[in-house]
């Protein structure tokens, strides 16, 4: 089985498993006491703290360990603004940002606060200046993350926090998908960081909130990690997060370099082998082993399902594999094509044979699954001067595309189809298809029935 879903999980690192292990006889006890045993646990733990702060480039009393990256992510941001509450009440966020990010805006707002979201270009990039004209006199936090988790691209996150700085409003950075590549470039206030990406044990988190920055725990605290995580630390669990962490780090510049060849050839190879394919995310700028494709007239679940059964493990941002039914959230910020949507993140050790390997299988398996979906006739429900009107209401992504691909030709250069759809992925996808085809995109317009998405045939 060739595991391609590392930005989700990365295997056990075989130094983490060893780590784990070892401690599981040493690390047992209370830390917090003065006896032998306690002690033992607390060298443990000390040596942790000060191996994973020379990993992120910090002061060890700086680092907190979470119960996850995402506990990291909620406390970091909830403790930031109560501990800026006199300034105000206002979070910067990019629009693709992890969840964990986005739900603690969500609650901010919720409670009477107020959020702006940054958007990104077509590459997933946010922009500085975008962050520098967000800036209020109350903003209490902003956040972005160093790596985006879908589709790689990495983010200026030194110049933000530059502009941050200058204003005085400190930066929280999620650095979950690139703290096992290197430290964090920038002048950055907060990070977070989960030790399931690196090849560390799931159930460890980082939070590290620099000297100088107003941070305020909030909910029930105990004397344990600074008040920042109550409750008794997993000391093996951290000791085998901080083990994996170092032992990473020292590969990273070697397997990296490995990475970006075997992604780059992906990159390369998947348009030309399979016809009707968007690459997304940076180009240049991006994770070593991330890379992120969607497929036209194809249902993304039924492909990973496909993609399974050659033994391909790989995940998707398509709304198909969604039981809301609705698009990833940062495919829709970029306005990039969401349907048969596509995520290999290869983990370090990655097979170069695998990947030819999947290279191999992927046009055939993408040719089966539109030959499976049958690609049927689009059903027109009137003809009004030059507007052909296209009935897909009621059919789910990727069907609303195909039936507008097998009628575009029907109507002279010029004229307008117009598709119905109730489906949310039509938004994203109808925009993303007429710029692959060279067709334009009109606009939407509300429609009795869902939402009628105008497309104008140039040629």
């Amino acid at each position: 089985m060739a595991y391609f879903d590392a930005a989700s999980a990365a295997p056990l690192h075989p130094i983490a498993r060893q780590a784990l292990l070892a401690s599981l006889d040493e690390g047992w006890a209370d830390p917090a006491r003065l006896y032998r045993e306690g002690r033992r646990a607390r060298v443990l733990l000390d040596a942790a703290r000060e191996s994973a702060a020379e990993a992120v480039g910090c002061r060890p009393d700086e680092l907190t360990f979470t119960s996850s990256g995402t506990r990291a992510v909620h406390t970091g941001i909830a403790g930031a603004l109560a501990g800026r509450r006199r300034v105000g009440r206002h979070l910067i966020v990019s629009a693709v940002e992890h969840s964990s990010v986005l739900h603690s805006a969500e609650l901010l707002e919720a409670a009477g606060g107020s959020v702006t979201q940054v958007g990104v270009d077509r590459t997933g990039s946010a922009d500085p200046a975008a962050y520098a004209a967000a800036l209020r006199e109350d903003t209490a936090l902003a956040c972005l993350q160093s790596a985006n988790h879908e589709v790689g691209t990495e983010q200026p996150v030194a110049a933000v926090a530059e502009v941050c700085r200058e204003a005085g409003v400190p930066l929280l950075v999620d650095a979950a998908q690139s703290l096992g590549w290197g430290p964090v470039e920038g002048d950055w206030s907060l990070l977070a960081a989960s030790a399931h990406k690196w090849g560390g044990p799931s159930g460890v988190g980082l939070l590290v909130v620099r000297k100088g920055v107003r941070f305020a725990a909030q909910g029930p605290v105990d004397e344990r990690e600074s008040g920042r995580a109550p409750g008794f630390e997993n000391i093996p669990a951290i000791v085998a997060a901080a083990a994996s962490l170092r032992a990473v780090r020292a590969e990273a510049a070697e397997e990296a370099a490995r990475l970006r060849e075997l992604t780059e050839r992906i990159r390369a190879r998947v348009p030309r082998l399979v016809p009707d394919v968007e690459v997304v995310g940076h180009p240049v700028r991006r994770l070593p082993g991330v890379v992120t494709f969607s497929c036209l007239y194809v249902d993304g679940e039924a492909l990973l399902h496909e993609l399974d059964r050659e033994d391909f493990s790989v995940s998707s941002g398509s709304s198909c594999t969604s039981s809301t039914l609705t698009p990833s959230h940062v495919l829709r910020a970029m306005g990039v094509l969401s349907e048969g949507n596509v995520r290999v993140s290869l983990p370090p050790g990655a097979a170069e044979e695998e990947v030819e390997r999947f290279l191999a299988v992927l046009p055939g398996t993408v040719a089966a699954v539109r030959e499976k979906l049958g690609a049927p006739a689009a059903s027109v429900v009137a003809r009004e001067e030059d507007v052909l009107v296209v009935d897909s209401l009621g059919k789910r992504c990727p069907i609303p595309v195909i039936e507008l691909a097998k009628v575009i030709g029907d109507v002279p250069v010029g004229a307008l189809v117009r598709v119905l759809s109730d489906d949310e992925a039509a938004r994203l996808d109808i925009p993303a298809w007429c710029e692959m085809r060279g067709q334009e995109y009109v606009g939407e317009e509300p429609a009795d029935r869902g939402t009628a998405y105008l497309v104008r045939r140039v040629g």
